[in-house]
């Protein structure tokens, strides 16, 4: 398949706000996850967008998505390619607002904001210091033996074949059953959890969608009575009867928070492992490298999470202001796209190579600011764990031969990956 490589390549004549240049009109859905390739390196083809020659503020005239696409802004969003924009973006709480940010329930027409993602200061902060004492080192050691006990009884169940799907029977299951544990959801609900967020993700169509909000919300209120009433030493009881500056949370507070942990806790890592062990698989020098040295297993998972970044985040304007020449207008919506910061040339030293040894490694992939990921140190240790466990007990493997190693460079990533080795 050939990629546009050029700026001129992604030039379209759109209707798009007055304020706009239209030089600057481009349409980049080829670079956001949802054309699929084969490369090695599958963020390869967008590479350029975050080239010195490169305008710093483009213009979609279209939020990126699929036609129909439910969440799509009618006026368009700015696009942000280089890694010190993209920071201001994350940043600069004075000009940029997350607010409304992942509220797909609004469809269906609930109020409940997604707390703490969609709060601004000052009022995230509350919330944010509310949460860190269940994502923080101490509370995420207390898990380290359960995380390792799980890899293995995963690994025992296929080591001995030769063979796994790592995306299906692996990636889809093994993080999922660590934030379930953690929530205190029933196990039972592991596959209707994956169903409804498939739908909400990535179905990009209003019925599938507002079928699975009101599936999720109307489970999750349910389940958050059952903790009123009978109280555990799990995450969703603790939010349930805990206190924020003195007082009980009110009751969209509870399921605000709930939801949005639902919803970051259920496929982020497993893109991340999907696509880690596809490029190690392709790249098997990757893989004899952290085989001989262990000791690179934590910045091999920072260089994973760099080179793979999942998700971009977005923004709205707060006010009228002037940027890189361009007039912004308040309410304006912009869009980040972490891959541009993350490959940045001005910012990483030869940033397409991988580099499991690479320092400093401050990437975009769990954002950036006061909305930095608020899993991303259970997301490290996740992926910790699992090398350490997986280069202790597996041989050198490969892709299964004639497999298709296709992904979609972003959250939709890999559904099946078989994985071979020599028994």
């Amino acid at each position: 398949m050939t990629y546009p490589s050029t700026l001129d390549a992604v030039r379209v004549d759109h209707p798009a706000p007055d304020h706009v240049p239209r030089d600057r009109l481009v349409d980049i859905r080829f670079a956001l996850g949802g054309v699929p390739n084969d490369l090695v390196d599958p963020y390869a083809p967008s590479g350029w967008l975050s080239g010195p020659d490169i305008p710093r503020l483009l213009f979609s005239p279209t939020v990126p998505g699929e036609p129909g696409n439910p969440f799509a802004h009618p006026a368009g969003s700015w696009i942000v390619t280089h890694y010190a924009d993209i920071e201001r973006v994350y940043s600069d709480n004075e000009l940029f607002s997350n607010k409304g940010t992942a509220e797909f329930q609004a469809l269906i027409g609930e109020t409940f904001p997604s707390i703490p993602l969609a709060i601004d200061p000052p009022d995230h902060h509350k919330y944010r210091m509310f949460l860190m004492p269940h994502f923080g080192p101490a509370r995420l050691k207390l898990m380290d033996d359960d995380m390792r006990a799980l890899v293995n009884e995963m690994i025992d169940g296929f080591a001995d074949r030769g063979e796994v799907d790592i995306a299906w029977d692996f990636g889809r299951i093994y993080p999922v059953r660590i934030f379930m544990g953690l929530m205190g959801f029933p196990r039972d609900m592991f596959d209707q959890f994956l169903e409804w967020e498939w739908a909400i993700l990535h179905s990009n169509s209003f019925e599938p969608i507002a079928a699975a909000l009101r599936g999720v919300v109307d489970f999750l209120r349910g389940f958050i009575s059952e903790k009123e009433k009978a109280p555990d030493d799990k995450l969703v009881s603790a939010i349930v009867h805990g206190t924020i500056e003195g007082r009980p949370l009110t009751g969209d507070e509870k399921i605000g928070i709930v939801w949005f942990l639902w919803l970051g806790g259920l496929d982020t890592v497993a893109a991340t492992i999907s696509q880690m062990f596809r490029r190690m698989a392709l790249q098997p020098d990757i893989q004899d490298r952290i085989r001989a040295d262990r000791a690179l297993i934590p910045t091999a998972v920072e260089e994973f999470l760099r080179t793979q970044p999942i998700l971009s985040s977005g923004r709205r304007a707060k006010q009228d202001f002037e940027w890189h020449g361009q007039q912004i207008k308040a309410g304006d919506s912009f869009q980040c796209f972490n891959p541009g910061g993350n490959f940045d040339p001005e910012r990483f030293a030869d940033p397409r190579t991988f580099d499991p040894a690479r320092k400093p490694n401050r990437h975009m992939t769990f954002i950036a600011g006061v909305h930095i990921c608020l899993g991303a140190p259970l997301a490290r240790r996740e992926l910790r764990i699992l090398l350490e466990e997986w280069f202790r007990r597996i041989p050198a493997f490969r892709v299964k031969p004639g497999a298709d190693t296709s992904v979609h460079p972003g959250l939709l990533s890999i559904r099946n990956l078989p994985l071979v080795w020599d028994v």
